[in-house]
């Protein structure tokens, strides 16, 4: 299983562009992918998931993957958050 810590840095956090970016980002991957914020897991393929968890800025989240593709996953995931001004 890979696994890495972010802080949301975007001023508006992870709302609906940036999660359906993420979403697209993930579903490329056949790993499980999930997203952890504040004591709860979402599946990070799932946008209503994702939304649900109201990921504001400042926020610390965390993205682990399990599966054959698990470190490609999370590269790939990081690559969009820094590209997008999302997470550091």
């Amino acid at each position: 299983m890979e696994k890495r810590e972010f802080k949301v840095i975007a001023e508006t956090g992870i709302h609906a562009r940036p999660a359906t970016l993420l979403v697209q980002a993930a579903s490329k991957f056949s790993s499980d992918i999930n997203l952890e914020y504040s004591g709860k897991s979402v599946n990070l393929k799932s946008i209503m998931g994702v939304m649900s968890l109201g990921v504001g800025q400042g926020s610390e989240i965390s993205i682990s993957a399990e599966g054959d593709d698990e470190k490609e996953a999370i590269d790939a995931i990081a690559d969009t958050m820094k590209k997008e001004g999302l997470a550091e």
